[in-house]
This record gives structure tokens, sequence and C-alpha cells, in this order.
């Protein structure tokens, strides 16, 4: 069993409501985050995702940073953070991103039409935060060329639904009272060609 795998049975779970929170280093780097298990991720993402012609890898602040960067050092692919913080830039495009627990205003910029994406991120649930994103990068025009996330819950709502984009993840679970079962611990099959070639 790999580290990723191991590490879901000693994440913590919390109750936010009606919501069971996965506790994870991944995902919150609490509990700490292991630096071997933070690159066998990484290197599980550049052997999984489509990375043949991708101009930036698009994150969400703020657990997607420290995986998206990463995968930047492995790929020499640069970053681009959908923060949620306004900086009123030139271009800037605003959306808003719901979850299961929380709703909340998000900002992109230094994606422009015409712009090739990997958009990353550590966790899909309930599908609001990446639906958001993918509908202000279409919007943008940007080509969105592949999506991963490093976990992703099965079996609950899904706000992903109709939209054109494909999401790749590297592990499925459930999280159904307290307990994390991993549904595929599969190793999904390598695409493209995991070496950045300029």
């Amino acid at each position: 069993m790999d580290k990723l795998e191991r590490s879901m049975h000693e994440a913590p779970i919390i109750e936010k409501g009606d919501y069971e929170y996965l506790v994870h280093p991944i995902s919150n780097c609490v509990p700490k985050l292991d630096p071997a298990l933070l690159r066998e991720v990484a290197s599980r993402i550049v052997t999984t995702a489509d990375l043949q012609d991708v101009d930036k890898i698009v994150t969400p602040a703020a657990m997607g940073i420290h995986i998206s960067t990463a995968v930047s050092l492995l790929t020499d692919i640069p970053l681009v953070v959908i923060r949620k913080r306004e900086y009123g830039l030139d271009g800037e495009v605003s959306l808003t991103q719901q979850t299961g627990y929380a709703e909340s205003d998000m900002y992109i910029n230094d994606v422009e039409a015409g712009d090739s994406v990997l958009l990353l991120d550590d966790m899909l649930s309930t599908g609001g935060t990446l639906r958001a994103i993918t509908d202000a990068l279409d919007a943008i025009g940007a080509d969105i060329v592949d999506v991963v996330v490093v976990m992703r819950k099965v079996g609950g709502e899904d706000a992903l639904e109709g939209i054109d984009h494909d999401v790749t993840s590297i592990l499925d679970i459930t999280v159904e009272d307290g307990v994390v079962t991993i549904v595929d611990d599969s190793v999904p099959a390598p695409r493209g060609d995991p070496e950045r070639t300029e």
C-alpha cells in the first residue's frame, strides 16, 4: 500500500454541520505533511495528467498550492493560483465557489484566452469549487487540457454533472459514519510525457 492510501486511514474526520470533513495532510497540511507523501502525490500527478502543450498549472487557494507547486517544480510549468483576495489587476476574473460547507468569492489573474491549462486541486467533494473554476476558465477562453484531483469523494452530490471536462482522480474514496473507504486504489494509467519539453 502506498503512502497516500495508508494516510487515508490515519486522517481524522470532523463534523461541519451535516458534512463529514476529512482532515488530511494533502488537503489541510494538518496533521503535518510528510515530504515523502507530497513527493509521491506530485509524482503520481505527473504520470497521470495530460501535460502535452500545457502553458500553466492553475489551482485554487489554499490547499491546491503546495501540490501544484510540487508539480510545477517537477515539470517546469508555471503556476497560477486562484486567490480569495481581489487585486484589481487588468483582466482579473471573479467567481463564486460553493462547497459542501461554505461559499466564497475567488479571483483569477494571468489566465488569458488561448492559454492551455492543467487544473489541479486536492479534493473533489461536491464539485462546487471545480465547477465555478471550469466555468470561469471556459468563459475566459482558456483551453482546459486536463483536470486532476488527488482525492475524489464518490457517492454524493455532483455539481460537475454536465460540464465538458473529465476529472481524473488519483484516489477515489467515501467518507461515511466517520470512516474513510478507498473505492478504487488502482493507480491510473500514465498519460502523456511526464517530462516537460520546451
